[in-house]
């Protein structure tokens, strides 16, 4: 970790909270909020927030399974993930998912018309706001938390145990 922490404080409620008051705990609710509003299905969510993961090579969120409703993904999800252009797991809008994750992260000048006619044909316009609000937040605080080496220490508030 790059932030020097004092004795005793959570890492990252004192880097999101004290260090940075103003931003942080708006940041901290906008991702939270990702979580508890959702309207996506949980496959897709997953599919999404996971490549991201990957990409970003956040330790926690790698880790990381999101529960609804007493239910999570599939431990070999992960794998799928990574491998959405050929994995059998995945129906076409989890894939679509994955897909936007990838791109929208590292090719996101080169979302063409093609893409967006594939995935306006399995989302409404309302899910791809969404989708692209998410994946925002995962690509910007997952980056963040791993940069500055949090991502060893992370847990988010309000959802220990779900790890």
């Amino acid at each position: 970790m790059i932030i020097d922490v004092p004795e005793g404080k959570d890492p990252i409620g004192y880097v999101w909270g004290e260090m940075v008051p103003g931003i942080g705990v708006a940041a901290s609710n906008f991702s939270l909020s990702v979580y508890s509003h959702s309207t996506l299905g949980l496959r897709e969510f997953e599919a999404a927030r996971l490549r991201i993961a990957q990409i970003n090579g956040c330790l926690f969120c790698m880790d990381w399974r999101t529960e609804r409703d007493g239910v999570k993904v599939e431990p070999e999800f992960a794998d799928a993930a990574t491998n959405w252009r050929t994995t059998d797991a995945f129906d076409e809008r989890t894939r679509l998912a994955a897909e936007y994750a990838e791109r929208y992260a590292t090719d996101h000048h080169n979302l063409d018309e093609e893409f967006w006619h594939r995935m306006l044909a399995r989302y409404s316009q309302a899910e791809v706001v969404e989708l692209s609000m998410s994946i925002g937040s995962w690509l910007a605080f997952g980056r963040l938390n791993h940069v500055l080496g949090l991502d060893s220490v992370c847990v988010l508030p309000g959802h220990t145990g779900n790890r």
